[in-house]
């Protein structure tokens, strides 16, 4: 067999592969002196060809490929018939799973990732190799393990021995380990398995390994996103050994039970042995295999058919990427934010994105809905209703607890935010009342008693939503009352904290205390589904009273944000953002203004007495999306408005060639607008994709009421109707244009040639005095496009 499949190798390369100079066919790719087609072949060890056949790819061992199906591979031999591994980098006996694992690589240069998914675990590895434009005071060679049980993971950082910055290149080679990755198992110690992923890993050039941390995801962002300080607790518990033909790095969790391990071997590869000195391990030029696994409980996974209700199956098929992604981050408990940077619970990102993802989401006991709604239940605080947003579990809760002189390894959560309090009435009324299977559903899930944080275990599902809701309720009242509608009875941030909603990085929302989105769309929103709800005995209020509050919220609080500048100030504005922004070439856009300019603060007693934050920004979507405002005069200027921001070229509005800008601070005076949102700021003049997702879907939902039995006026508006539906379709064919990104977290742009630009944020140097921000490849709200569609009829 090994023979036939060597000659096969021959026979095809004709056909798939050329021995020749560069082809002028882009789909070919390099390995050794050879050119091939990836479909038809697989590169090993940057020089070995092996055939891609039927039963799939096909595996190097030694001279030879082979199907691990009839051969495996010892010491670079075949032997027939294939034996179990002894390695513990395969499956050992009893440990092989039923289903085939689930593997994806996905490319955002310098950063390639790559998941792997089994019945023992979920893994993601990230490594970053600095590339010819890449600036090396903040890309530099790093391997990256995450994963989503206890938010675990391992960091890597790399160095050239010849000490020049950037001749360091490190990369994943297939090899008879994994198709790049492959599943490490070992549960010879007993108690929990230790799982993992295994690999092959090549530097172009001898590299050091120059730091190592091992433990929680939370404390390598820590270190990644912050002052790059090492904490001298976690370091002190790595372990540096010696193994047959490489190195071992170990730590035990301050736990006491968990370890996490990393090890590194060489190959036939490999140009000479790897050393180690102290806590520097010095890798010679070559391949390496590498194992890296921890020995903790692990969550169940929700594979892409369980995750998706059973009518969306088609999606696994038409778009495969998306939905692999979504299953990586879905598990029976919750769904998990992001990958690698956020593989946890985060209430607020996982409520939008279901509200979003919802007609194609799995219902019913089990299913992704509920895993959202339960995981949001569990979480709150007993206390006073406040949602969590971010939970603190595995190695850094424990971390946490100590530094309080808490023995104890209890998950604890960030109650900060004010906004995440107000999405779970709005998704409870959309699953539990408007769903006719959530209705079936109600009573039975309301009825489960909390089983996640121990302060909670005494409660139902029920009791804790209706601690929610007075909570809210009882915010809302005093801003009711006649006269009260005032600035000082809005909703606003707490005490002594700078953030509050989902803009939640330093500059944000620009020190704002009162911020748009919560207090013109999510409380009204919020309201109006607890009336809903208590109105079907879900809940326990004067539904009447509660949707008087509602409305009262609903028609009161826009016009608190509304900012209007004038036609002539809003041309020496642009005119001056483009002199000084720094962005060469950048058209102002001025004469493409033929009116004043209206749009609505991001938030209200901003940074330097600002009385309004005046950044032109996309949260108009929440009220599009949650709200059908029957306050017809306000809703026209309101509609027409966001139009006009959405239609206009940034900087007269937010527009670009690589999506709609989240943030636009040219119409603001003070200086410290352009010096606070720029193009490599979080929540600067970025892109995010999903509210590219909720303001298209709430476009949509406002053009749709012209067709429903009550037609607001703008539908009868020719000139505001027409420039809000053509909004929607400049909003749509510019989605369309960038459908390569939309999985991704947030992205920037660089301007040349009168054209934005693509570029990851995280190649960009993060503002004066901030730490550098990347982006997650996939985010769990940024897959929302799997259900948000274009509406053809508007076109």
């Amino acid at each position: 067999m090994a023979r036939r499949l060597g000659q096969l190798v021959l026979a095809l390369l004709p056909y798939g592969a050329v021995l020749a100079n560069t082809p002028a066919d882009e789909a070919l790719k390099p390995c050794g002196e050879a050119y091939y087609y990836p479909s038809k072949y697989t590169c090993y060890d940057t020089d070995f060809l092996c055939p891609v056949l039927s039963e799939g790819p096909t595996l190097r061992c030694g001279p030879d490929c082979y199907l691990p199906s009839m051969y495996s591979c010892d010491n670079g031999h075949l032997v027939y018939p294939p034996a179990p591994s002894s390695s513990t980098s395969s499956s050992p006996p009893g440990a092989t799973c039923t289903a085939k694992a689930t593997t994806q690589h996905l490319s955002s240069p310098p950063y390639e990732n790559y998941f792997y998914s089994d019945c023992h675990a979920a893994s993601q590895v990230v490594v970053t190799s600095p590339r010819p434009d890449s600036n090396l005071s903040i890309i530099s060679p790093r391997v990256i393990v995450a994963w989503p049980a206890g938010n675990s993971g391992i960091v890597t950082y790399f160095q050239p021995e010849s000490g020049i910055n950037g001749t360091l290149g490190i990369q994943m080679a297939n090899s008879s380990v994994g198709f790049p990755l492959g599943p490490y198992y070992n549960d010879s110690k007993g108690g929990n398995a230790s799982v993992g992923v295994s690999a092959q890993l090549e530097f172009n050039s001898t590299a050091v390994l120059v730091v190592a941390i091992l433990g929680s995801i939370r404390t390598i962002r820590d270190f990644t996103e912050g002052p790059s300080l090492l904490r001298t607790d976690v370091q002190d518990g790595l372990k540096y050994s010696v193994i047959p033909g490489g190195v071992e790095i170990s730590r035990l969790w301050f736990d006491n039970i968990t370890t996490t391990t990393l090890s590194f071997t060489s190959t036939n590869q490999t140009r000479g042995p790897i050393k180690l000195d102290n806590t520097s391990v010095t890798f010679p030029a070559g391949n390496y295999t590498f194992n890296a696994s921890f020995n903790y409980p692990q969550l169940t996974q929700l594979t892409s058919e369980e995750v998706l209700s059973t009518a969306s199956a088609d999606l696994i098929t038409q778009s495969p990427m998306q939905t692999t992604a979504l299953s990586f981050l879905s598990y029976t408990t919750k769904l998990t934010a992001g990958a690698w940077r956020f593989l946890t619970y985060f209430g607020r990102d996982s409520m939008i994105a279901a509200l979003l993802l919802e007609p194609v989401l799995s219902e019913g006991k089990g299913g992704a809905i509920e895993a959202v709604i339960a995981g949001v239940l569990e979480r709150i605080n007993r206390t006073d209703g406040s949602v969590c947003h971010e939970e603190t579990i595995g190695d850094y809760a424990t971390w946490t607890n100590l530094q309080n002189n808490i023995t104890d390894t209890a998950p604890l959560c960030d109650y900060k935010m004010i906004d995440s309090d107000y999405y779970l009435p709005v998704i409870m009324e959309r699953y539990l009342v408007q769903n006719a299977n959530g209705s079936s559903r109600a009573s039975d899930f309301l009825g489960t008693m909390a089983s996640v944080f121990p302060a909670n275990s005494n409660l139902t599902y029920k009791q804790l939503a209706q601690i929610n809701a007075n909570k809210l309720v009882t915010l809302a009242a005093p801003f009711v009352a006649p006269g009260n509608q005032t600035i000082d009875n809005l909703m606003h941030l707490k005490d002594n904290q700078i953030v509050g909603e989902w803009r939640d990085s330093t500059y944000g929302i620009g020190g704002g205390r009162i911020p748009f989105d919560v207090n013109t769309a999510l409380v009204p929103a919020a309201l109006r589904s607890i009336a809903t709800l208590s109105s079907n005995g879900i809940l326990d209020f004067n539904s009447t009273l509660v949707g008087e509050y509602a409305q009262v919220w609903e028609d009161s609080t826009l016009s608190l944000f509304e900012v209007s500048v004038s036609l002539s100030d809003a041309k020496t504005l642009l005119q001056a953002y483009t002199t000084s922004s720094g962005y060469s070439g950048l058209q102002s856009q001025a004469d493409t203004l033929d009116s004043n300019v209206t749009f609505y603060s991001l938030a209200l007693d901003g940074n330097n007495n600002l009385p309004k934050v005046e950044v032109m920004n996309t949260d108009t979507c929440f009220r599009l999306f949650l709200l059908n405002s029957t306050n017809d005069s306000q809703l026209t200027s309101f509609l027409n408005a966001t139009a006009n921001s959405i239609r206009l070229t940034f900087p007269a509005g937010l527009m670009t060639d690589v999506g709609m800008l989240v943030a636009n601070p040219a119409y603001g005076a003070d200086p410290i607008y352009a010096a606070n949102w720029t193009t490599s700021a979080y929540h600067g003049t970025v892109v995010w994709s999903w509210p590219l997702a909720m303001m298209a879907r709430g476009l949509e939902l406002q053009l749709s009421r012209c067709s429903s039995s009550s037609v607001p006026t703008f539908c009868t508006d020719s000139a505001v109707y027409g420039n809000v539906k053509t909004a929607y379709n400049m909003l749509w064919d510019n989605i369309e244009a960038n459908s390569a990104h939309l999985s991704t977290e947030v992205w920037s742009w660089t301007y040349e040639g009168g054209k934005f630009n693509y570029i990851d944020l995280g190649a960009l140097p993060p503002p004066p005095g901030s730490s550098p921000t990347e982006s997650d490849i996939v985010q769990l709200w940024s897959l929302t496009f799997l259900a948000v569609k274009r509406n053809g009829g508007l076109k």
